[in-house]
């Protein structure tokens, strides 16, 4: 795949080994334990990039020409001793998307990272939303920190095909984002240090962009990710709801029934091999909104792709981390220490 701000940016990086086990009593290696966890659930041979069967697939975003362009700071959200917060905007594959981005305060250039957020009803979406936690704390340890709104939501560009396309467009919101970061020639960033953060929804983004655009990003880190089975996240939150938007996407990509060589070609895990930088994530053991094993057999799939990937779980934790936040937190920054040195 090609990359264009107003630089290229290489398909691969060196990367080194994910941050050492620290865990205590609330928190583990999880592995999975038994044949049936460790298997993904995509067991059929992955179908090859050349010819998408559906320009909605993942082998036609690594095909697509990415842009991202454009950054620009609107006006000033907060000011405070340790960073001041602004409106943003760029440009992503032609379409204007918005955000929010904290610049510390002090000489950099700082490390950039970019967030991704979980699912918030567009309707009532503000910039900003959803990740306000790690944003501030974040910023005042020295990251330039973007949240991107994606598409659709708050003052960003209009995109009616996202939601039947399986918002495979936020992925490529997150991979414009850190190209306008990296073209954006502002003093206050290191375009050579860039990290990726999503949580839930923007999980499954986090997975999506890696194998997408290897090499974009130097580590990544993912929050109690959803499904890397798009078809298993709408039977746990779309279809139990009677979502009028699950007829749509079958009646235009068939159920996995009907044809599975689509969405073997949504599901990151069939592009496990791709992934070249370090992963990172955290998922309390009591999430009943995406549950555990979702996330043991994503990890089970880039393990046994040889990939570096490191799963910390945290017992009695449910999905929004209330109680081990602070802890987890600690984990994430060491290791983007440890790899955007």
């Amino acid at each position: 795949m090609r990359f264009r701000g107003t630089l290229c940016v290489t398909a691969a990086l060196a990367l080194s080994a994910a941050v050492g086990c620290t865990s205590g009593d609330s928190e583990d290696r999880a592995r999975p334990s038994s044949p049936a966890a460790s298997t993904p659930r995509t067991t059929s041979p992955a179908p090859t990039t050349a010819t998408p069967a559906d320009p909605v697939s993942l082998p036609a975003l690594i095909q697509r020409d990415h842009k991202g362009s454009g950054l620009k700071l609107g006006k000033v959200l907060t000011r405070t001793s340790a960073y001041t917060s602004h409106e943003v905007t760029y440009e992503s594959n032609g379409l204007t998307v918005s955000g929010l981005m904290n610049i510390p305060e002090g000489k950099g250039p700082f490390p950039a990272l970019v967030l991704a957020h979980g699912y918030i009803d567009p309707a009532i979406y503000t910039t900003g939303r959803g990740l306000t936690r790690e944003q501030d704390l974040l910023a005042r340890n020295g990251y330039v920190v973007l949240h991107t709104d994606y598409r659709n939501h708050a003052r960003s560009d209009k995109d009616p095909d996202n939601d039947v396309g399986l918002r495979l467009g936020y992925t490529e919101d997150v991979i414009g984002a850190a190209l306008a970061l990296r073209s954006s020639g502002r003093p206050e960033i290191d375009t050579a240090r860039l990290g990726l953060l999503g949580r839930s929804m923007g999980g499954g983004v986090v997975y999506n962009t890696l194998v997408v655009a290897p090499g974009l990003f130097d580590a990544a880190v993912a929050y109690a990710p959803v499904s890397a089975h798009p078809e298993e996240n709408i039977d746990q939150f779309q279809r139990p709801e009677g979502d009028p938007l699950v007829a749509e996407i079958e009646s235009e990509h068939g159920t996995p029934e009907q044809n599975p060589r689509f969405w073997r070609e949504v599901s990151p895990v069939t592009y496990a091999g791709r992934v070249t930088e370090p992963l990172l994530i955290h998922h309390g053991t009591a999430d009943t909104t995406c549950p555990i094993r979702w996330t043991r057999h994503a990890v089970a799939a880039f393990e046994k792709a040889g990939k570096d990937v490191e799963l910390r779980t945290y017992r009695g934790e449910g999905h929004t981390f209330y109680s081990q936040w602070a802890r987890s937190m600690n984990v994430t920054m060491a290791f983007f220490e440890r790899h955007l040195s």
